[in-house]
């Protein structure tokens, strides 16, 4: 295998890893941002508060993007094992 392949392969599942934990990662972090805001406001400093809302809106968000981050991930596999069979000696 050339290097070139090695290193663009490289590159596009590290680009592809980042765009799948994007989604439940974002989803995440609205969701904590919004719940410190709340608890700064009411002074309400309880850690275990944040557990919960963060771990339904992940999940959620895994619901609502999962069909497009299997299409991804599909899709990238499916293209790195047709690349293969060409870069094989």
């Amino acid at each position: 295998m050339a290097q070139e392949f090695v290193i663009k392969i490289s590159q596009e599942s590290v680009v592809l890893a980042l765009l799948l934990a994007a989604p439940p990662l974002g989803f995440g972090l609205a969701v904590g941002f919004i719940i410190s805001i709340m608890q700064a406001t009411t002074q309400i400093q309880e850690q275990t508060l944040t557990f919960v809302p963060k771990i339904v809106a992940v999940l959620l968000a895994v619901l609502f993007f999962g069909s497009w981050m299997l299409t991804q991930l599909v899709s990238f596999t499916l293209e790195l094992y047709s690349s293969m069979a060409g870069a094989v000696y």
